[in-house]
């Protein structure tokens, strides 16, 4: 059965790209590129869904909003 997840992509200050899936609790990985990510992701969630059987949180993305705080 296919599932779809949202995830998140960042750029750390290594210039490593990092993707976590905000459903399945501690789903993350990195790579140098975008296509090594993007098969890294995939692994990785095919493994936490083997950990976590029918344990997966139900989270609905809406968006991504940038907050500024300070001076």
């Amino acid at each position: 059965m296919k599932r779809e997840f949202d995830v998140i992509i960042e750029k750390d200050v290594d210039g490593y790209y990092v993707a976590s899936v905000p459903s399945l609790h501690g789903c993350h990985t990195q790579a140098k590129s975008l296509d090594e990510l993007q098969f890294r992701i995939r692994e990785a969630i095919e493994l936490c869904l083997e950990v976590a059987q029918d344990e997966v949180d139900p989270v609905e993305f809406i968006g991504i909003q940038r907050v500024c705080v300070g001076a």
